[in-house]
């Protein structure tokens, strides 16, 4: 498997909710003087999608090229076709990604900024306010949703505009031999840099060259852990090549711990519980958070090896959707991250092998047979890739 390609020299940024990313962002677009690439899965038309949309339509009045990709799905088309009316009239170059299905049931599902190639965000933050449900706009939360992206200036900043810029020109007018200059160019790897400053990768999931790498930049680091791994994702439905490596590495002495967000869709909740008794049985530590809306795609393993991103680990995000996430090589931000998710695991609850014992045949045959469905709707959409 190729590894992930650090970069060195960089200033990464952990960012908490939106009560951190969206004054970062809105101020990065605001100073921008010549180029803003956006690119998110769910943009709202509540006040937290205004504030942000008035910086995008600002940026783009006073000179600034912007270009702006929504998920035609995820954002809803009702919204993503009234706000698209709307920027273009104001200077805004706009692309709705996948509209009617044109390209099958891929989503874009990442959550991207790049302002003047100097500071570029990713993570999993929608543009959409912290304290009511994303899936649900309507549906107040008793805390605001717990979420992480990352700000990054340097080096790398120049494969995440790199990434950006493919995509715009993918969504856009290609022919045959644009394309296979445009995947030629996706081809090319940069050298990896010195190991000093902060060493951060960029890694992507498309339907073109990168389909597994997200689940490799895992797996690689799941088989190197010596000492812990903190995984926190709302949708657990991995395939059997990443459950493994997960128990795995417990039965070698790995202290492994799994956050999980429940509470939102039942087939998804049921598709987990079908893997704890395995994964426990392993030694895997599982605790269900129900404080909020746990929406963060983030893990910590050992001392140095971190990732905040876009991807949910399940057949969606690892085998069908595009993604995108930043894996950082640094003890600080490491030790952050892992701070921040111990203080949800304390707010969460410790699911163990005996609870299991109490569930019953008629429930646990219910669990089995939704991962089956699961199973099977992902390899009819994924085309044979969940595994």
């Amino acid at each position: 498997m190729r590894p992930v390609n650090f970069i060195a020299d960089n200033e990464v940024t952990l960012l908490h909710t939106g009560t951190d990313y969206f004054p970062a962002l809105v101020a990065a677009i605001d100073a921008a003087q010549y180029e803003v690439y956006f690119e998110t899965y769910i943009f709202a038309g509540d006040e937290t999608g205004q504030r942000v949309l008035s910086a995008l339509v600002n940026a783009a009045q006073r000179g600034v090229q912007v270009r702006m990709i929504t998920d035609w799905w995820g954002t809803g088309r009702r919204q993503v076709n009234s706000m698209h009316d709307h920027l273009v009239a104001q200077g805004v170059e706009h692309r709705m990604f996948n509209p009617w299905f044109k390209r099958g049931v891929t989503r874009t599902h990442r959550k991207i900024c790049v302002v003047d190639r100097e500071v570029a965000y990713v993570g999993g933050i929608n543009i959409n306010d912290d304290m009511f449900c994303d899936y649900d706009h309507s549906k107040a939360l008793s805390a605001p949703r717990w979420d992480f992206a990352v700000q990054v200036r340097g080096p790398l900043v120049v494969d995440i505009q790199a990434e950006a810029v493919t995509q715009w020109r993918r969504l856009g007018k290609l022919g045959i031999i644009k394309r296979i200059g445009l995947y030629r160019d996706m081809r090319k790897v940069q050298k990896i840099a010195a190991a000093h400053s902060v060493q951060a990768g960029f890694v992507v999931r498309d339907n073109w060259r990168n389909r597994r790498t997200i689940q490799r930049a895992y797996l690689q680091a799941l088989g190197k852990a010596r000492k812990s791994v903190l995984l926190a994702n709302p949708y657990f439905a991995p395939g059997r090549k990443f459950r493994q490596a997960l128990a795995s590495a417990a039965q070698r002495g790995v202290d492994v711990t799994l956050l999980i967000g429940v509470g939102e869709i039942w087939l998804q909740d049921a598709v987990a519980h079908s893997f704890y008794p395995k994964l426990l049985a392993a030694g895997v530590k599982v605790v269900e958070y129900h404080k909020t809306q746990l929406h963060a795609k983030v893990a910590v393993i050992d001392d140095d090896w971190a990732t905040v991103g876009s991807s949910n680990v399940d057949g969606l995000s690892l085998f069908l959707n595009q993604e995108a996430n930043v894996v950082i090589k640094d003890a600080a931000f490491a030790q952050s991250l892992r701070q921040h998710i111990e203080d949800a695991i304390v707010d969460g609850k410790v699911i163990s092998y005996d609870d299991f014992k109490h569930v019953g045949h008629v429930r646990r045959i219910g669990y089995e047979i939704a991962f089956v469905f699961y199973k099977l709707l992902m390899r009819v959409f994924a085309v044979g890739k969940y595994a």
